[in-house]
């Protein structure tokens, strides 16, 4: 454990995987805040671009040397053990912290932390609470794990003390936060292979309710996060679709990507509101920003202008392009209950069909949930799925893309040399994208709906899609 004391002993704070959807807001805060940045990572990125024209030093391959001059050295937990720079790190007289670790200092600087968990939604809930509280005024600091186009990026600086933060379970990496508020959106079967069951998981989430210390707003309609909140003595806000909630919601109009809602608190009309973010899921969300928003002092005036300009984090339900009468999104959906939301969201839209083309991330997920999977999958009219991304993993559970694909009717998926798959090169990644995106084109056709999933790089499947079809 390094001492709280460190940011204000260093300089210089070096980021060994920079280009990390967890690295980047932190790498904006602190750059803001005046630290000088440097950071490397292994693949050219868009973040990586958005990094280097911040002015920042980004070194491409990951060297012993890159780490020379820093006070402080910050990993991600996806970098291994025996990676050149943390090993040199490890072995130097710098401060080394992981991520999660670096993050729970950074909350430390905060009389008010709002931090917003939850296995599914956590993204789009920190966006809108962000954008709703810039739009009424308030300027806050924040860390999100996606980009949010209001603040051009993941993390903000802001002058006042109340910062917004996504917290991840994974791991238990939220329990290093120092929460002053949480906000807890549901709890669900999530990374199995270091939770083992579900009773592990609300343990967990427990344990971060009782580290607030003013309030806990949570879904009174999850069972799992009421079990979670058993025995927590803090001030407690619920929301959700039950009457008996604090804030509640009900849907007066759904048409396209906007839905119309009356916003009820603790039983009393208070507002008529609309999100621009597809599904029932999405007014969930955003009945925990507003209250959320609320109890740090947002009036309603600042949380209908915020509703009404925020239109999604980028990689959630993000539309790339339209073609030809064929309409490409992205969303980072990659947990079953999340594609559920999305596919079902997708499915109520107009469109003749839903193309699902979806990247599984790590082996140990798409084993334990494969069923899970399969039924989520088989909402869209047509499943295209790719190659496993391994992320962190080694293949060492022998499961590949057929294990999945030959569970769902019409699967669509190409092949792959299990060898050539478990080496995860860029080429061999590339290669089986143009597969898919080469089917894809040959067969959609105006009217349909294709929606990229997945948290690794499925994106640029829908990037590639685009400029096919455009012929480019």
């Amino acid at each position: 454990m390094i001492s709280t004391e460190i940011l204000k002993n260093s300089k210089h704070i070096h980021f060994i995987g920079i280009g990390g959807s967890g690295m980047y807001p932190l790498v904006q805060i602190l750059h803001e805040k005046g630290f000088y940045i440097t950071g490397s990572d292994n693949n050219e990125t868009e973040t990586l671009e958005a990094v280097r024209k911040m002015g920042i030093k980004v070194f491409l391959g990951q060297r012993a040397e890159n780490i020379e001059g820093a006070d402080l050295i910050v990993y991600t937990a996806a970098i291994m053990e025996d990676n050149p720079e943390l090993m040199a790190a490890k072995a130097g007289s710098a401060a080394v912290a992981e991520r999660a670790e670096m993050l729970g200092l950074l909350t430390g600087q905060y009389s008010n932390a709002v931090c917003v968990c939850g296995t599914h939604g956590k993204t789009t809930a920190t966006s809108m609470l962000t954008q709703i509280c810039l739009s009424g005024g308030s300027d806050i600091s924040c860390f999100i794990g996606g980009k949010l186009p209001l603040i051009g990026g993941s993390g903000k600086s802001g002058s006042n003390d109340t910062i917004v933060v996504e917290a991840c379970e994974f791991k238990d990496h939220f329990l290093q936060l120092y929460p002053d508020v949480a906000v807890i959106l549901n709890v669900d079967a999530d990374h199995l292979e270091y939770f083992k069951n579900i009773d592990n998981i609300i343990k967990s989430f427990h344990a971060f309710a009782e580290k607030t210390t003013k309030a806990v707003i949570y879904n009174g309609d999850d069972a799992n996060t009421l079990k979670a909140l058993e025995g927590v003595e803090k001030e407690k806000i619920s929301f959700g679709f039950g009457e008996g909630n604090d804030y509640s919601a009900k849907i007066t109009s759904v048409k396209g990507l906007r839905t119309d809602f009356e916003l009820y608190v603790r039983g009393e009309k208070k507002a008529e509101l609309a999100i621009h973010v597809p599904g029932k899921h999405n007014v969930l969300n955003a009945l925990a920003a507003i209250a959320a928003a609320e109890y740090c002092g947002v009036d309603m005036e600042g949380i209908r202008k915020g509703l009404d300009g925020f239109t999604g984090a980028l990689r959630r339900f993000q539309k790339i392009d339209e073609v030809k009468g064929v309409t490409i999104v992205d969303d980072y959906a990659h947990h079953p209950a999340e594609l559920s939301c999305t596919l079902t969201a997708a499915k109520g839209l107009d469109f003749k069909r839903v193309w699902a083309v979806f990247q599984p991330f790590t082996y140990s997920r798409t084993k334990v949930l494969l069923d899970d999977f399969v039924k989520a999958l088989s909402i869209a009219d047509i499943a295209v799925i790719t190659d496993i991304m391994g992320g962190r993993e080694k293949n060492t559970l022998g499961i590949y893309t057929e294990d999945l694909a030959e569970k769902i009717e019409g699967a669509v998926w190409f092949p792959t040399d299990h060898a050539l798959a478990d080496k995860q090169t860029a080429e061999q990644k590339e290669y089986n994208f143009k597969q898919c995106i080469d089917y894809i084109a040959e067969h959609c056709s105006e009217g349909d709906l294709v929606i990229t999933l997945g948290c690794g790089d499925a994106y640029k499947a829908a990037k590639m899609l685009a400029k096919k079809l455009k012929g480019e």
